[in-house]
């Protein structure tokens, strides 16, 4: 410690800048901060710039995309509860539709247009950008085989919702579920089963698609008649039931066309059953069928024509008359006492007795 102490004092104090050297360090500073000035100066102009029209046109393209699914909602309302509006698909269906593609639209605008200005502004910034790249493609794959599920429901989902494959009010069968459509989303589709229960469907899950609400529907209704009714005054009367069902307003917009009857689905030796067919309204087949056969049912009562099999009535059989040899007993070879079994059963007759006093001989 001694030795350190006299080291110290030995060695010599360490010496100021001058004057000099501190000026030719100012001066330098200042001629490389003038040097870059201008490069600074631009490069910040440049990302204000980039920033800027990021932002405007992100602004704008999305505000273009809600009046355009604003426009698309309004048009839906228009027609909603018209003729025209009965041929298309409803108010509800149409906005959930618009709105979930104004949804997938504004997220694809929003992240092309801020994803090529953040790549500008690190260009700008003289940032290496392939390290950058490489990694995202690298974390890209890996997000990919971890949630490949999540990205082929959201990818079926929207494909869907492009396709316009079914929408809120239809009924279908998606092989999963069955029911009618509650609720159309990206990931997940809502269905409503016969029973009330409510089934979360994934979009990646449902390989195949019955839209039972789209285009047209067919109302089928079976008649069974007796065997031997009249079928051309039958079908006479049946026809007369579905045209004046057809002209009644509130049947008028679900019955597209007259109602035919289409002739003898079965014969039997006891009853016929006459299809009869009537092409309706999507989703009002149920409806249609069920006031038409009640309809039917009317007119053939009226017309004194009969339906379904005859009753069979059973017939009460004699009761058996009794068996004159239930109470025979079966022949028996012991009833003759001079057949060889009877012999054979014949007890061994007693020997005499012996008399008092004799001797059993040798």
């Amino acid at each position: 410690m001694f030795w350190s102490a006299a080291l110290a004092a030995d060695s010599p104090p360490p010496a100021a800048p001058s004057l000099g050297e501190a000026t030719r360090t100012a001066n330098d500073a200042a001629g490389w901060v003038e040097e870059n000035w201008s490069v600074w100066l631009s490069n910040g102009l440049r990302i204000i710039l980039i920033v800027v029209i990021a932002v405007a046109m992100r602004s704008l393209i999305r505000r273009a995309i809600t009046k355009l699914i604003a426009r698309m909602n309004r048009t839906a309302q228009a027609v909603d509860g018209t003729a025209l509006g009965s041929l298309l698909v409803n108010a509800e269906r149409r906005r959930q539709r618009s709105e979930a593609i104004g949804s997938v639209l504004r997220s694809v605008a929003s992240f092309l247009i801020m994803g090529t200005a953040s790549l500008t502004v690190l260009s700008v910034l003289k940032i290496n950008l392939a390290p950058l790249l490489a990694s995202a493609g690298v974390a890209g794959v890996a997000i990919g085989f971890g949630a490949r599920n999540l990205v082929t429901d959201f990818l079926s989902g929207v494909f869907m919702i492009l396709e316009d494959q079914y929408g809120v009010g239809d009924e279908v069968d998606a092989g999963v579920a069955t029911g009618t459509v509650i609720e159309v989303g990206l990931r997940v589709t809502k269905l409503r089963g016969a029973n009330g229960a409510i089934w979360y469907v994934r979009n990646g899950e449902v390989k195949r698609i019955g839209n039972l609400s789209q285009g047209w529907a067919m109302a089928e209704v079976d008649v069974t008649l007796r065997y031997d009714e009249d079928l051309d005054r039958a079908r006479t009367v049946i026809a007369a039931a579905g045209e004046e069902m057809a002209k009644e307003p509130a049947w008028t917009e679900k019955i597209w066309e007259p109602v035919e009857v289409m002739g003898l689905d079965s014969v039997t030796l006891e009853s016929v059953v006459v299809r009869v067919q009537a092409k309706t309204m999507p989703g009002s087949a149920a409806g249609v069928a069920r006031e038409l056969r009640w309809r039917i049912k009317q007119a053939l009562d009226l017309a004194g024509i009969r339906m379904g099999a005859p009753l069979r009535v059973a017939e009460e059989e004699p009761a058996p008359l009794p068996d004159p040899t239930a109470a025979v007993a079966a022949p028996s070879a012991l009833n003759n006492p001079t057949s060889p079994q009877s012999q054979a059963t014949t007890p061994i007759p007693q020997p005499a007795p012996v008399p008092p006093g004799a001797t059993l001989g040798k």
